[in-house]
């Protein structure tokens, strides 16, 4: 476990990096995270059950644990959901806008990434991998906090993001869990 602080501090350090990355360097981080989802759906599953058990005893909808629950058909789409991300463009240094001033001088506006973005969001365990997925093709690192009620879940996610970027030599510190 690490201090909210050690996590932005990792995410700072791993922005510059992330940023300065190829389409096909981010690409390839991003099949490696879907392939170790896939890999890994059996443990994703049984830590899945903890959280449905809890959410079951503490009384929530129907309609709250169909959000929670994952099995071999939701991880693949998850995982699918993952290449087709890598499948995009790349939005880093895409020329949104340019024009030539009077003086010759030409002016764009070139898409970058912001750095590091933090996301809060409910219990839905496929916005963990979502949202690390676009916030990493976009160059950017994210620190993620889903919802208590997808704990055991967002953290078994979480360890194959983790693996699909050390499957690409990067650190851990572009994805992070509160």
């Amino acid at each position: 476990m690490f201090s909210i602080s050690e996590l932005a501090n990792r995410a700072k350090k791993s922005a510059s990096v992330i940023a300065n990355l190829s389409a096909e360097q981010k690409n390839e981080a991003l099949c490696s995270m879907a392939e170790e989802l896939r890999n890994s759906a059996d443990e994703i599953i049984l830590e899945n059950q903890k959280d449905l058990e809890s959410a079951k005893s503490s009384g929530l909808s129907d309609a709250m644990i169909d959000r929670l629950k994952l099995d071999h058909l939701r991880i693949e789409d998850i995982a699918t959901a993952i290449e087709q991300i890598a499948s995009q463009a790349d939005p880093v240094g895409k020329i949104n806008k340019q024009y030539q001033l009077e003086n010759q001088l030409t002016v764009q506006k070139v898409s970058i990434p912001l750095g590091v973005i933090a996301m809060i969001y409910e219990s839905r365990p496929n916005v963990t991998a979502d949202a690390a997925a676009l916030c990493f093709k976009a160059g950017n690192a994210i620190i993620l906090k889903g919802g208590k009620e997808a704990l055991h879940s967002n953290i078994a996610i979480g360890k194959c993001l983790h693996k699909g970027l050390e499957e690409e030599e990067l650190g851990r510190g572009a994805i992070g869990s509160v």
